[in-house]
């Protein structure tokens, strides 16, 4: 009887081999012989988190495969019948296979090292499996899904890295593929490997992410308990170290299991943090407040006449459908004042202010090391009318990315420097262990003086009474938490709709920070509350916040 065939393509630059465990070899049964060659594929590289904590990582599985020729036909319904359990494969769909007498053919993929040793124990004729490498990812707290998918993708069955960082890192994470000449048959299966040229597989590369596991747990929890409170349609949560720019979470939902992709919505794989254009609302105000304060247009005390606007025939109101009349600088800020902020851009000059809007990276991509990132270019200068620049001064009208408008605000907290966001901080070499570090693009956009006025104002949104922020308050730490508040109109069919985006954004201690976060919830319908950025997304970002205090033991 011919023996139990298996194929071993190993995936350390070991030897192909075609393992005939008795007498009958497969070239007795050829029809023609060839030379060809077969790939050698190393180890996919580990993806590790800041700590070492190992994300993703690889497992031996095995495909099962049938070469009918090799199978005698009174013993095919019986070796069928053996499978049919094991595999969990309908009877009908093995028996059919094995009755194409010259055809090669995949019965199952994927199957378990235990699968594995049970098919050898049978030594059925003409049977064989070829072990390869399936990704594992860790489970997340949000019931199905993995832990931080939208930030890390999947591998695919052809071992190639989808979406996220393994997309991204597809390339030094699947180092480099070898290869060794063998005889094949007419039908491609190789019959016998030795005395061949043979160039060995390379491993691919680990890479170390900056994030913080601890912290992406509380993450994903957090946002999707902000999701489901406030009927959202979707939201993103991103933490990012002010002055490195690495990525210490960056949280999803809904999201997906990269353990089961192929059953996963495909609408959950896109990041939205990179590859989701919208308009920011408010939050674009601590850009506008920065030019203003960095060209000496404005001081926290400047005051100003604010009231409802007409321009180009239309009329802008604030939240509140009020005129505020005469209001310093700082109110304008804490109150989010869409007049206030007009009054801003049209002191500052409409040069200036695009430039400063250039400068802050809006419309640019921010070159972060994930898949898919997207951006909506602002249109040249020349083709604004007033009305463009009103609008943009508040957050209207202009199209960012969630990751660009996160960078953007962030300069605040790091002194007026832009600082490139990135999600891995390393790469390790599979044979040498040397580390190469991530070296992040930095432009100055304000002065220093100009940022910490700037941060300063932006404690007054949490802190100062009746202010937009009060939701971030933390007890204890007065003084401490920057933030800013967003709502922003949702654009439908060339129209404003009913729908909203709210979100908040903020940096801790506001005097030397420690990291800056951004909550946003997509289309809340929550309709107790008003659908506020205050209210929605800013309990949100609290929630994260007093989770970082503790693990990081920031004192006030």
């Amino acid at each position: 009887m011919l023996a139990f065939l298996a194929m071993a393509v190993t995936v350390f630059g070991r030897l192909v081999q075609v393992q005939v465990l008795q007498g009958t070899t497969l070239a007795a049964h050829a029809r023609a012989q060839h030379t060809a060659s077969v790939a050698l594929r190393g180890n996919r590289g580990l993806i590790l988190d800041r700590s070492g904590r190992v994300l993703a990582s690889n497992r031996t599985d095995y495909d099962v495969f049938a070469d009918p020729a090799l199978i005698p036909p009174s013993q095919r319904g019986t070796v069928a019948q053996q499978l049919t359990p094991i595999l969990r494969v309908a009877y009908s769909k093995i028996a059919t296979a094995l009755q194409q007498p010259n055809q090669f053919d995949y019965l199952a993929k994927g199957v378990s090292p235990d699968i594995n040793a049970r098919l050898h124990a049978l030594n059925l004729p003409g049977i064989g499996t070829i072990p390869g490498q399936q990704r594992v990812y860790d489970p997340s707290p949000v019931t199905g899904a993995s832990f931080a998918s939208n930030l890390l993708g999947y591998v695919d069955s052809d071992r190639t890295g989808q979406y996220g960082a393994e997309q991204f890192y597809n390339t030094i994470l699947s180092g480099t593929t070898g290869s060794e000449s063998t005889l094949t048959d007419l039908l491609g299966n190789s019959i016998v490997l030795s005395g061949r040229q043979k160039v060995d597989a390379r491993n691919g590369s680990n890479i170390v992410l900056g994030l913080d596991s601890q912290l992406q747990y509380w993450a994903e929890v957090a946002l999707a308990r902000g999701v489901a409170d406030s009927a959202s349609s979707s939201g993103t949560l991103m933490i990012m170290d002010p002055h490195t720019g690495s990525i210490r979470a960056w949280a999803q939902y809904p999201t997906y299991d990269a353990n089961a992709y192929d059953q996963s919505n495909i609408a959950n794989f896109r990041d939205l943090a990179v590859s989701q254009p919208y308009e920011p609302g408010s939050v674009m105000k601590v850009v506008t407040f920065a030019g203003g304060l960095n060209n000496h247009t404005i001081t926290p005390s400047t005051v100003i006449n604010e009231h409802q606007t007409v321009i180009d025939g239309y009329l802008i109101h604030d939240w509140d459908s009020r005129s505020h009349g005469t209001v310093s600088m700082q109110t304008v800020l804490d109150l989010s004042l869409n007049n206030g902020a007009i009054k801003l851009q049209q002191m500052e000059g409409q040069n200036a202010f695009y430039a400063n809007m250039l400068g802050f990276g809006v419309g640019a991509p921010t070159g972060i090391d994930l898949a898919g990132e997207v951006n909506s270019p602002m249109r040249p200068q020349p083709s604004w009318k007033n009305l463009n620049y009103a609008e943009a001064s508040f957050g209207q009208g202009v199209l960012t990315t969630p990751v660009e408008m996160l960078a953007a605000i962030n300069t605040a907290a790091n002194g007026g420097v832009w600082v490139q966001p990135h999600v891995v901080d390393s790469v390790v070499d599979p044979t040498t262990g040397a580390s190469t570090s991530f070296q992040p693009r930095t432009r100055r956009v304000i002065s220093s003086g100009a940022a910490a006025t700037l941060s300063h104002m932006m404690v007054g949104v949490v802190d100062d009474r009746g202010s937009e922020g009060f939701e971030a308050q933390i007890k204890g730490y007065k003084g401490e938490i920057a933030g800013k508040t967003g709502t922003a109109s949702v654009a439908e069919n060339g129209r404003y709709g009913g729908n909203v985006t709210a979100s908040f954004v903020g940096f801790m201690p506001a005097a030397h920070p420690q990291f800056t976060m951004m909550v946003i919830l997509n289309r809340p319908q929550e309709n107790r509350t008003p659908r506020f950025g205050a209210l929605l997304a800013a309990p949100v970002w609290r929630n994260v916040a007093q989770i970082i205090i503790d693990q990081w033991r920031i004192q006030p």
